[in-house]
């Protein structure tokens, strides 16, 4: 059986030897055996026994309560392996989490001049007009909705939000293009599809949600026109097209 001296054991564990030399004083790890020169020796059970007590260290765990852990007689290895195993699942899945943020800012942090500023959010709009229009969107969809819209756009390069403002104006002229065919043409319906995933850029549409959004086209004389500058009509062809979109669980039916 393979043996380690402390310093092997040291590392291989990636421990110091004062550590091993500590353990053992306490009772927490002995080693399987000393030489006849008092040297310390450790075997396989020793490297398992010290694996688990690293574990629980990692966990927060004060030595005490990890020397009355794994001396307990009833202590199963298997189980505590199994149970680390949960434990440092939880831990990957919140550190997995904790990087994208850390990217994120970092990303944030080096372009933040290509950041999308609140003026930039508003621009073409007077003061007075975006105020306005913001106020009646809160009203309308409430304060929440609003901000993440805001966010979302903010959080955009300013390159990618004059591409994402080029992709609107692309699908808006090609469903002013199908409005000569009718409302379930497959061709319509997928025109509709890429301006649903277009409005999923700036919040979560739902199919309710976007059915208010296609009937508030036809109400608002403002989004009528804005529609209408592609082709005359296109938010009343557009909001009927919507209708059979969300008939049809907003999928397109070949």
């Amino acid at each position: 059986m393979t043996k380690y001296s402390v310093k092997q054991l040291s590392e291989l564990a990636g421990v110091s030897i004062r550590t091993l030399h500590h353990y053992d004083r306490i009772g927490l790890l002995k080693p399987s055996f000393r030489s006849e020169k008092g040297y310390r020796f450790y075997e396989r059970k020793e490297l398992l026994l010290l694996q688990q007590i690293l574990f629980y260290k990692e966990l927060g765990f004060a030595l005490s309560d990890i020397d009355a852990i794994i001396n307990d007689p009833s202590f199963n290895l298997v189980v505590a392996l199994e149970s680390h195993k949960k434990e440092l699942k939880k831990r990957f899945s919140s550190l997995k989490q904790l990087l994208k943020t850390v990217d994120k800012t970092i990303v944030e942090l080096k372009n933040k001049e290509k950041m999308m500023t609140d003026d930039e959010i508003y621009a073409g709009f007077p003061a007075k007009e975006a105020a306005k229009y913001r106020k009646e969107a809160v009203e309308k969809w409430g304060e929440d909705k609003i901000t993440e819209v805001e966010d979302r756009i903010r959080e955009m390069e300013k390159q990618g939000w004059e591409d994402t403002q080029k992709k609107g104006e692309e699908i808006n002229w090609l469903l002013a293009d199908l409005m000569d065919l009718k409302i379930d043409d497959i061709r319509v319906q997928k025109g509709v599809e890429m301006h649903f995933r277009h409005m999923n850029t700036f919040y979560e549409v739902n199919k309710e949600r976007y059915l208010d959004l296609g009937k508030m086209y036809t109400e608002d004389d403002r989004f009528t026109a804005f529609y209408g500058k592609y082709r005359e009509g296109l938010a009343d062809f557009l909001y009927a097209a919507i209708q059979v979109f969300c008939e049809n669980d907003l999928k397109v039916k070949e």
